[in-house]
């Protein structure tokens, strides 16, 4: 039996203490995969789930609308013009129902074997370990102190940058106040500003690590470790919303939100079946490999404004990217809400916006 020492605050990387038949056995993976060499077996891939699921859900929600208009027909004394309109819904809602399950059907059964990856596992521990962090902030005084605080403090993130998206109030001064590298983006928009967040973030090449993150206080820092424990596996990792016991009972995730989130999610994961698995769309706070994040970044459009974080895993599971999501805790946020999450029908509309970007292409919701 072998004795082995380790210092405690040090990642253990399994191809340095195995045999070279045990890594045989185990199928350790030295190097990551590249974007380059998945991008020509990723487009020869038929994407029909996506729009299956859509198909299938149209033709479900015309039966259900044929059904319930027997309500007013005979409540409102309506039949005689309503009743045809019910009879076709519920007549012809079969054909999108039968069309869009033998989609979702055929991708499932027929080409998901052939889209996932036949490649090792992946473990790729990144040699420096520690990041640096990019806050977005919009009018957030009241917490980015705070926040920037809670980061700084963390023994593993060297430096804290915020980028103000022109906030009017003192944001700009009391992150600057806080210890913060501070930086005012002009240009309005949710997109822009992390898209400058994450442009300053990965000119540091003292750290490999960037997390992106906001200043209200919705996330803490010490996740950090939990998404540092699954960077070696991936080149983002993107911090979910979704696990209930890490949720705080009052956030501004509502109900609808939270469930819109999800599908949304799984929407994107069935346009790139077998690359990964996908429950937030929404979410700020990921981890992003300094190298795999400046391959992306010319990629990116600024100008998508509230979208912009479904457009950013898309384009990187676009690009070959590994995508991983680790549960982080979510938390109420200090001040009021400004993004999408401000009411349902504003996180309604986002959704659709985010649907349409990932089905149709992201330029047409360039601002």
């Amino acid at each position: 039996m072998r004795s082995e020492q380790f210092n405690t605050g040090d990642p253990i990387d399994p191809a340095a203490i195995l045999s070279a038949e045990e890594r045989a056995l185990l199928a350790v993976a030295p190097a990551p995969r590249t974007a380059s060499s998945l991008r020509p077996a990723l487009a020869r891939h038929a994407r029909l789930l996506p729009y299956g699921m859509l198909i299938a859900v149209g033709g479900l929600a015309m039966y259900l609308l044929g059904v319930a208009m027997v309500v007013p027909r005979y409540l409102l004394a309506l039949d005689g013009p309503l009743k045809p309109v019910s009879e076709w819904l519920v007549w012809y809602s079969g054909l999108p129902l039968v069309l869009g399950t033998s989609m979702i059907l055929f991708d499932l059964l027929v080409l998901l074997d052939r889209k996932r990856s036949t490649a090792p596992l992946r473990y790729d521990p990144p040699a420096n370990r520690r990041v640096t962090v990019a806050l977005t902030a919009y009018n957030d005084e009241d917490s980015i102190a705070a926040a920037v605080a809670d980061f700084r403090a963390h023994p593993l993130v060297s430096r804290v940058i915020v980028v103000s998206n022109n906030s009017t109030d003192a944001t700009y001064a009391r992150a600057e106040a806080a210890g913060a590298l501070t930086f005012n983006e002009t240009a309005p928009g949710y997109g822009r500003c992390v898209h400058r967040c994450l442009t300053e973030a990965s000119r540091f090449d003292d750290t490999d690590l960037v997390v992106l993150c906001e200043g209200d206080l919705t996330f803490r820092a010490y996740d950090i470790d939990k998404l540092l424990a699954y960077a070696p596996h991936g080149d983002v990792i993107n911090g979910t919303r979704t696990s209930e016991p890490l949720r705080q009972y009052t956030t501004q995730l509502t109900t609808f939100m939270y469930y819109g989130n999800i599908f949304v999610g799984k929407l994107l994961e069935a346009k790139h079946l077998g690359r990964s698995t996908i429950t937030d769309v929404g979410t700020t706070y990921k981890l992003c490999r300094r190298d795999a994040l400046q391959r992306l970044l010319p990629s990116l459009t600024p100008a998508v404004n509230l979208e912009f974080n479904a457009h950013f895993l898309d384009t990187a599971l676009d690009q070959g990217l590994t995508l991983i999501e680790c549960p982080v805790t979510f938390h109420a946020r200090v001040g009021e809400s400004k993004g999408g999450n401000v009411n349902n029908l504003r996180g309604f509309k986002v959704g659709l916006r985010m649907m349409a970007g990932m089905l149709f292409g992201w330029r047409r919701l360039a601002a």
